[in-house]
């Protein structure tokens, strides 16, 4: 698993194909969005159960910045409650590292 990783992660700095990799992002996040989605209204998009815990109610547009370029997410919107992304969360998480960091190097 290792060596699959390392040899994606040279192939997205060496800019072979971005746009292969890119692709390849985009569509594993959109299912990792749609698997989310379904755990929190229980069911999967566009079935009708009595079962369902909440309903869907558009997109939201984000732009997620990577290594293979920016990709552009369409996440989607719950009537009940707010849903953000697992795979954005570490991003989130880094910014307020990075913050923490400037403010102690400024005060």
């Amino acid at each position: 698993m290792t060596d699959d990783r390392m040899a994606l992660v040279e192939l997205i700095e060496q800019g072979a194909d971005s746009d292969l990799v890119g692709e390849m992002l985009a569509f594993a996040a959109e299912r990792m969005m749609d698997l989310e989605i379904e755990a929190k209204t229980g069911v999967p998009c566009g079935s009708r159960s009595p079962e369902r815990l909440n309903h869907r109610n558009g997109y939201r547009e984000r732009g997620w910045d990577t290594r293979a370029g920016r990709i552009d997410l369409a996440i989607p919107k719950l009537r009940k409650g707010s849903y953000f992304p697992s795979l954005l969360e570490p991003r989130r998480t880094a910014e307020k590292a990075l913050a923490a960091v400037a403010a102690r190097q400024t005060g």
